[in-house]
């Protein structure tokens, strides 16, 4: 009993001294944000001057914002006081359960629960250094700006500020999209003195969504929320801005299997966290399943099928199309030249797989269209690349061997869409670089119009192909060498 004394005694010590520092903390902070402020020489002399008001407040132009906005400084201090209030009252309310546990156990003469070491950590941990830490991040990125000591007419004297840095709500937003200038103000390799953190500007449609994207607690672990990012890449808020969250994995996570076995065996259902699909399991998204919650990709889940396609007959068992063409005969346009390529599909990395077994090295483009697919290529041993069409490849020019792509455009795109990512492909591939259309399908009365746009960069044809799919439409399939331009 004395010994739990004397730990319940230490322990209850160390949230005193605590909260004493905390106090300590919110005070001095309060003093440190009212000298800044005063600093800045914009308030104590010359309090009635406009034009030096002025340079302090946000002014709605054509071009987007201009000024500083000083209510935003003043939210972003309320937000960090607010924190720090936050975590007193969980400190004292810790401190005042405990007291109320000790004095029950005494009354009943019960050995009081005691709080092991563990558990002590996690809750420092969770309630003290994280809170801490992000109220920590949050003062050390307030920067109150200096009027030009050189003086100066209008808002040409004032600050620079980054456009739409006061457009979003979210705190973590705000500091993404304000530039970080270089240490010391000295200019990078590239010549420059600040670096901007980029996201697409749909971002200013989709305002509410990326606000709840980007509100999270710094330093503690993200919510399970990628199909929200992910429906924001759709929508072209792209790229999506960095988040400083600890991504969360599936608590029954297994170690993956060999490479020589993962290439074509399904993974584990407990490498995946299944909460945003309709299905809870690879066996719900077989090919035989017809409430899979995806589309355009019927059996890719089906390993002994995968296993046929490039390679053999059609994989369905029927006989194989003109539009069906081979791996090897492909790799014989170009012998020995195919070592690196993309594929962009809607799949679970199979080409991937068949190409590799040929020294190849492909790279799949990937979302997770109703189901896991990029983790499903990632947990076979390939490499997904998580990318919409809207993006400019992440690749530099005149790099590739081979783009393959099936299934995933067809009939449905807009022609001047197609026209740039076509565009981007071109420039991404090779001089003497393979572009491979697998099976494109569209309507027979578009087909001009889709011939058109791959005839258009006047690449060799090595095969084109076209055959019926239905009564209405067809498939496209041809396999086309970037001529060199010098």
């Amino acid at each position: 009993m004395d010994g739990f004394c004397f730990a319940r005694c230490r322990f209850t010590r160390l949230m005193a001294a605590m909260q004493l520092v905390l106090g300590v903390f919110v005070i001095f902070i309060s003093m440190a944000s009212l000298h800044r402020f005063y600093a800045t020489n914009s308030l104590l002399p010359g309090l009635d001057d406009p034009a030096l008001c002025a340079k302090f407040h946000t002014v709605a132009g054509a071009g987007g914002y201009a000024g500083f906005d000083i209510r935003a400084l003043a939210d972003r201090v309320d937000d960090v006081l607010v924190q720090l209030a936050e975590l007193q009252d969980k400190l004292e309310a810790t401190a005042l359960k405990i007291a109320k546990k000790s004095k029950k156990s005494k009354a009943r003469h019960k050995q009081p629960e005691n709080m092991t070491m563990p558990e002590f950590r996690r809750f420092l941990e969770d309630e003290v250094i994280h809170p801490l830490y992000s109220a920590h991040i949050a003062l050390r990125l307030i920067r109150i700006p200096r009027p030009d000591p050189d003086g100066g007419d209008g808002d040409a004297a004032g600050p620079a500020v980054d456009p739409l840095v006061n457009f979003f709500t979210a705190e973590e937003t705000r500091k993404y999209v304000t530039a970080k200038g270089n240490r010391d103000g000295l200019p990078s390799v590239y010549g420059t003195n600040r670096t901007y953190g980029t996201i697409g500007h749909a971002c200013v449609l989709l305002r509410q969504e990326l606000d709840e994207y980007m509100s999270y607690d710094v330093g503690a672990h993200c919510p399970d929320d990628w199909d929200l990012g992910q429906r924001l890449m759709l929508g072209g808020c792209d790229p999506l801005p960095r988040r400083r969250c600890l991504a969360l994995a599936s608590k029954f996570f297994q170690r993956p299997l060999p490479i020589n076995e993962s290439l074509w065996t399904l993974p584990d259902d407990g490498n995946v966290r299944w909460s945003r699909y309709h299905c809870r399991g690879y066996k719900c998204l077989s090919a035989r399943n017809q409430r899979r919650g995806y589309d355009r990709c019927v059996g890719c889940f089906d390993m002994d099928r995968e296993r046929q396609r490039w390679v053999a007959a059609a994989p369905n068992g029927t006989a194989s199309s003109l539009a069906d063409f081979r791996i090897d005969d492909v790799l014989a346009a170009k012998p020995g030249e195919v070592r690196i390529g993309l594929d962009v599909s809607v799949g679970t990395g199979s080409f991937a797989a068949r190409m590799r077994a040929r020294n190849v090295t492909i790279v799949s483009a990937a979302l997770n269209l109703g189901a896991p697919f990029a983790e499903t290529i990632a947990l076979r041993g390939l490499v997904p690349l998580y990318a919409t069409m809207s993006q400019r490849l992440p690749l530099f020019d005149n790099t590739m061997d081979l783009i393959h792509t099936a299934g995933f455009f067809d009939g449905w795109v807009d022609l001047q869409l197609l026209d740039f990512v076509l565009f981007d492909w071109d420039r991404v591939l090779r001089p003497g670089g393979l572009l491979w259309v697998d099976k494109f399908a569209c309507a027979r009365k578009d087909l001009d119009d889709y011939m058109y746009m791959f005839l258009q960069f006047r690449y060799k044809k090595h095969r084109w192909v076209v055959s019926f799919k239905s009564k209405d439409e067809v498939y496209l399939s041809a396999l086309l060498e970037k001529p060199p331009r010098s």
